[in-house]
């Protein structure tokens, strides 16, 4: 199975929303689509999934050009899509019914993604009652509730504490190790990190980087040292014109225009007999990349 955007444009009135993107997946995992708010990527989904028709360009799933009838997905939008005063058990029945499921099958799914889930004692409840990270641990059991084989999630932690937040990144480590296509949008570059292979960045519609997030980073040169030293070394830092970014119990962070820069840092350290426990060149973060090609 494959999914792949060729030329892909849409205009609203006068305005170009998505300008003529291409991007493809050609094996299981979690690809990035990225942007600030407004840069296309809602309007880019909804394009893939067939809710909304492209003006040009194509979009294949498995090479057929996608068709609601034709994708198995599901989507976890953004905004909330869920019944506030209806019960969550019948809500759940009725949207994998409404996928095309047996209500037997249905039933065994919503026990097991509520296991997994720990939403259990919430399925007789409304909506309504549900705080913010339950609503969307079930929004998100809407989406994979089919065993769909593509799987579109837009902000999927919002409102997730750490514990959930690890529950649900375990899901869809799961998902990508049972064959699933996962296209994640979120705004929280470590978590893109984390998961995404490659990535597609857009601004005003128009796409300004893309590729492979291990290739693009490794075209950075590294901007910054971390330290965990056992005394104050800022009178070392400040001898070698460079700037402390984050400092804390001596554990630093370091801004750097090379590693040469870094290793006379080292240098000085160590003619100075002070015991280092982590020392760390690193290359650009996403969010550092992120905010160079759409800061502007």
């Amino acid at each position: 199975m494959s999914l792949e955007l060729k030329n892909v444009s849409k205009t609203f009135g006068k305005k170009k929303v998505v300008n003529d993107i291409s991007f493809h997946l050609d094996k299981p995992g979690v690809f990035g689509l990225l942007g600030t708010n407004g840069a296309g990527k809602t309007t880019t989904i909804r394009m893939i999934l067939g809710i909304l028709t492209k003006d040009c360009g194509t979009i294949k799933w498995n090479g057929l050009e996608v068709d609601r009838k034709n994708v198995n997905f599901g989507y976890l939008p953004e905004e909330r899509g869920i019944y506030p005063k209806i019960k969550i058990y019948d809500q759940l029945l009725y949207f994998a019914t409404l996928k095309g499921m047996q209500k037997d099958d249905a039933k065994k799914s919503i026990e097991k993604w509520a296991k997994r889930l720990k939403v259990e004692e919430y399925l007789p409840m409304t909506a309504e009652k549900l705080s913010k990270g339950n609503q969307q641990k079930i929004q998100f059991m809407t989406a994979i509730i089919h065993n769909p084989s593509l799987i579109v999630l837009d902000e999927p932690f919002s409102g997730l504490d750490p514990v959930n937040t690890d529950i649900l990144k375990n899901i869809i480590i799961d998902l990508v190790k049972d064959g699933k296509y996962v296209i994640m949008s979120a705004h929280q570059m470590p978590t893109i990190e984390e998961f995404c292979t490659d990535i597609l960045i857009l601004d005003k519609g128009n796409t300004v980087l893309q590729g492979n997030l291990k290739d693009i980073k490794n075209s950075y040169v590294a901007n910054r040292l971390q330290l965990n030293v056992d005394r104050d070394i800022t009178s070392i830092i400040e001898e070698l014109n460079l700037e402390i970014e984050i400092e804390k119990n001596n554990e630093y962070t370091i801004k750097i225009n090379n590693e040469e820069e870094a290793n006379k840092v080292l240098k000085k350290i160590m003619d100075k007999k002070i015991s280092i426990s982590k020392f760390e060149i690193m290359k650009p973060t996403l969010n550092d990349i992120f905010i160079e090609k759409v800061g502007k």
